[in-house]
C-alpha cells in the first residue's frame, strides 16, 4: 500500500467516525427536545373508559395541554406545578396515586362546597348548570364535601358511570397533580375489543389500530380534529 493510499484510507475512517459522531449528537438532540415537549408543552392520551360520555368517547385519541400548568424530566417523577390555573367546568388530566391517569371535569374549586341533590350538583348552595352531563343511569345523591384550598373536586361527565370524587376515600385532587388539559382529538377509533384502551392491553390495541387500517370506517372520521 503506497503513502498516498493509506493517507486516502485514514481520511475515510476519520471521516466515518465524524459521521458517527454527528449522528450521535443529532440523534441526542431529538430525543431531548422530544423529552422537553412530552414533558412541558402537549401529552398524548387514550381515553379508556366511559365516564366522560358523550364529551369524550372511549377511544378517542387526545393531545393534552399541558404549557403552563405543569413540568417534569419524564422517568423520575420529578415535577413542577406552573403558573396557569385550572378554571370550573373545566377537563382536565390528572394523576391519582397507584392509577393511571384520570381525565375528568373540575366541578368544585378550592374552598367550594359541593352537594348531590334531586340529580343535580349545587355548589354553595347554589345548583350548577351542566349542558354537558349525560347521564346513563341515575346516580346517588352525596355530600357535602368541603374542597379544601389548592384542591379540586372532580367529577365525570356520565355520572352514573364514573370513578370520580364521590366514590373516593381522598375525593380531593391536590393542585400540584392536575397535568393538563385536552386540546385537540387527532385521532377516535371504536376498538373490536372492550377493554383494548385500558393501559397495559398493548396486544388489543394493536389489533384495535389493525382493525381501523382493514376497516376505515371503525375510525370516527367526525371527531377528528374536534378541540376544546
Amino acid at each position: 500500500m503506497t503513502d498516498e493510499n493509506k493517507s486516502k484510507d485514514e481520511k475515510e475512517v476519520l471521516s466515518a467516525g465524524e459521521r458517527l459522531r454527528r449522528e450521535i449528537i443529532s440523534w441526542f438532540w431529538v430525543i431531548l427536545i422530544f423529552l422537553f415537549i412530552h414533558g412541558s408543552i402537549v401529552q398524548a392520551r387514550v381515553i379508556p373508559s366511559g365516564s366522560m360520555e358523550q364529551t369524550l368517547l372511549v377511544g378517542d385519541h387526545l393531545l393534552v395541554d399541558r404549557f403552563g400548568y405543569s413540568a417534569e424530566i419524564p422517568f423520575t417523577g420529578i415535577r413542577w406545578t406552573l403558573w396557569r390555573e385550572p378554571k370550573r367546568q373545566q377537563i382536565v388530566v390528572f394523576r391519582r396515586p397507584g392509577q393511571a391517569d384520570f381525565v375528568k371535569r373540575i366541578i368544585g374549586m378550592p374552598g367550594d362546597t359541593v352537594e348531590v341533590r334531586n340529580g343535580a350538583v349545587y355548589i354553595n348552595g347554589a345548583p350548577l348548570e351542566e349542558p354537558y352531563v349525560y347521564n346513563t343511569r341515575p346516580f346517588e345523591e352525596g355530600g357535602p364535601w368541603h374542597v379544601p384550598p389548592g384542591h379540586y373536586f372532580m367529577m365525570g361527565d356520565n355520572r352514573g358511570n364514573s370513578n370520580d370524587s364521590r366514590m373516593w376515600e381522598d375525593p380531593y385532587v391536590p393542585r400540584e397533580d392536575i397535568i393538563g388539559t385536552p386540546l385537540v382529538i387527532y385521532m377516535s377509533i371504536e376498538a373490536p375489543e372492550e377493554d383494548a384502551w385500558q393501559p397495559g392491553h398493548l396486544l388489543e390495541r394493536f389489533r384495535a389500530y389493525l382493525a381501523a387500517l382493514v376497516r376505515p370506517q371503525r375510525i370516527r372520521w367526525g371527531r377528528l380534529l374536534h378541540t376544546f
